[in-house]
């Protein structure tokens, strides 16, 4: 059983790879059923005092994504920044910056998903309040999406590889976005990744 959260120390002896391949491996116990025995309350007190994440996920607000549970994680395991369709914006860089300059994550991994629901609604050119310029921001990944077949919301196919290029521009703007996050990445102290995880399948696949 898992009674406690990240030490610093175990974050600290962690390369960019192995965070990225524990969120996988994670994944796969998931899936298997084999998720980690743990104790929640003894990572909620022993992470009360500090917490030492080895990674910030940008991922959907999509209910059916929540990270710590489709890999296997615990609390203090990662930051979260959650907005419809994984969208980059001033205040999600700040916070990964934060993440990583400051407290010392080793990743950032961009989490698109299947069915999604702002990509759907960008792709039908939904008017809604704040929600329109939100999806406006999806407009490039749809443009530049090749695709042989029915561009339409209703073509589920077509959505998913949307919401792939959406997943793969999103870790491009925050490279372009953040001089301080490509910095790092420069010097080989994080990594920028972009990943898919299928609703239906439970996979998280890295693109």
């Amino acid at each position: 059983m898992r009674g406690a959260s990240l030490t610093e120390a175990q974050r600290d002896s962690l390369t960019p790879d192995q965070v990225v391949q524990a969120f996988l491996d994670g994944n796969e116990r998931f899936l298997s059923g084999r998720q980690r025995d743990r104790d929640f309350l003894g990572e909620m007190k022993s992470s009360a005092t500090g917490q030492y994440p080895a990674a910030i996920v940008l991922s959907c607000i999509d209910s059916r994504t929540p990270v710590e549970v489709i890999s296997d994680l615990g609390i203090g395991d990662t930051f979260n920044a959650k907005v419809a369709g994984n969208a980059v914006n001033d205040d999600i860089l700040g916070s990964m910056e934060y993440a990583c300059a400051v407290a010392g994550a080793k990743l950032v991994l961009v989490m698109g998903h299947t069915s999604c629901g702002a990509i759907k609604g960008a792709i039908d050119n939904v008017v809604l309040g704040n929600l329109t310029l939100l999806l406006a921001r999806f407009k490039a990944a749809i443009d530049q999406t090749a695709y042989d077949g029915p561009r339409t919301s209703k073509n589920a196919a077509f959505v998913d590889a949307v919401a792939r290029t959406q997943a793969l521009k999103s870790a491009q703007n925050v490279r372009q976005r953040s001089a301080v996050l490509a910095k790092l990445e420069a010097e080989g102290k994080i990594r920028i990744v972009a990943s898919m995880y299928d609703v239906a399948s439970g996979v998280v696949t890295i693109l």
